[in-house]
């Protein structure tokens, strides 16, 4: 039996919470919301800010675990390298950890080591914006170093809408710095890594819809991608490099690519298992392999096992609401029961309001379902019988 600190206690880490009990760990969370919905799952209880690197150290120096981590966020990853680093722990050095959850920085590491990736410019403040905007072409993109989930992110069509694109990104950055870089045209992907002992494991490749321009919110998700084997082979090679110009030596990543007509250019990555259900759902869907379990492995210092076990498919469609207040939501429980649909789940009630998706916080839930290929998957998704009225 091992003693496991997991940082952060909410929606997101509550996987990893049940696979550890479940698994025999004994479970700390750290969390500064003491109603967070994955502390009743565990063992014991720090009230902490995840992105409080002293006081998550002082947990950690407290509860004396034998493994640290989180799942799906960006936000704690500081926290975790610094607490690790003071215990001995495996996981990633502070260096890679702000490589990491900085846009900047990242995107900085890849240029030093060759890695392809967009030009790009940073704003660090206001002199720098006055500079820069005189010297960029639209289209191109705008965002926050350090956010996640597309908050602040935007795209910018013609220079008459700069200043106010700027002005947007800047509010949903804590730092308040700002990225611009070029626009990349394409399909894209992401690619779901397992690290150990610093060997690159890729376990799969995610094909992504998004909302598209201006706020390129996720509604979807498949595997394995539907790109030729050709165009995958390159985005395993660039996924390789990326990983160790940032230096991840151990862990999980979810590495976001761009497939262009000039081939893939790296977006970003994060030390961490995916978001939006693709680790924790589409994987062992699709492969079979438990990611939640093989990053706790890693974690604790254990061989992961992240050999396939089949190969299906499975997808993730998230619902396509008009804007409103909504009225009725029907089908749910018959839907449930259908064939190859593994979960639904709703993130708003009757009466609640449906607005713009301007971020991933903005959509009303999803579908997951698996098929013995992908297109069924897909298709399963999209047929589900789940109707939300607005008015």
């Amino acid at each position: 039996m091992s003693k496991l600190l997991i940082i952060g206690a909410s929606v997101l880490q509550l996987p990893a919470i049940k696979k550890a009990k479940e698994l025999g760990h004994v479970v700390a969370v750290a969390d500064y919301n003491p109603s967070a919905i994955g502390i009743p799952y565990a063992d014991r209880y720090y009230n902490a800010s995840t992105i409080d690197v002293e006081a998550i150290c002082d947990v950690a120096k407290d509860f004396r675990p034998d493994g640290i981590m989180t799942l799906a966020t960006d936000m704690p990853m500081r926290s975790i390298a610094a607490a690790t680093t003071l215990l001995g722990l495996p996981g990633i050095s502070m260096d890679t950890a702000v490589k990491t959850t900085d846009k900047w920085e990242m995107i900085k590491a890849f240029k030093e080591h060759d890695v392809e990736s967009p030009w790009f410019y940073i704003i660090e403040r206001e002199n720098d914006w006055d500079f820069v905007r005189k010297r960029i072409t639209s289209p191109c993109v705008l965002k926050p170093t350090d956010n996640a989930g597309s908050r602040g992110v935007i795209l910018v069509e013609t220079v008459q809408k700069l200043d106010e694109a700027y002005q947007y990104s800047k509010s949903q950055s804590r730092g308040g710095k700002v990225i611009v870089e070029e626009y990349m045209r394409g399909n894209e992907v992401s690619v779901e890594v397992i690290v150990y002992k610093g060997k690159v494991h890729i376990l799969a490749i995610t094909d992504k819809l998004t909302t598209g321009a201006p706020y390129f919110v996720e509604m979807g998700h498949s595997q394995p991608s539907r790109l030729p084997e050709k165009d995958l082979l390159k985005i395993r090679d660039l996924t390789s490099r990326a990983i160790k110009a940032v230096g991840i030596e151990n862990g999980p990543a979810h590495v976001e690519v761009m497939q262009t007509k000039q081939g893939p250019k790296m977006i970003e990555l994060g030390a961490r298992m995916g978001g939006d259900c693709i680790t924790t759902h589409l994987v062992p869907l699709s492969t079979g392999i438990d990611m939640v379990k093989a990053t706790i492995d890693i974690a604790l210092g254990i061989e992961p096992d992240i050999i396939p076990k089949f190969s299906k498919g499975s997808a993730i469609r998230f619902f396509k609401v008009p804007c409103g207040v909504i009225e009725s939501i029907e089908g749910v429980e018959s839907s449930r029961k259908t064939e190859g649909i593994k979960e639904i789940i709703l993130n708003k009630k009757v009466g609640d309001m449906v607005s713009e998706i301007h971020s991933s916080l903005d959509r009303v839930g999803f579908v997951i379902a698996q098929g013995k290929d992908v297109s069924e998957a897909i298709s399963r998704c999209e047929i589900n019988g789940v109707t939300i009225n607005v008015r």
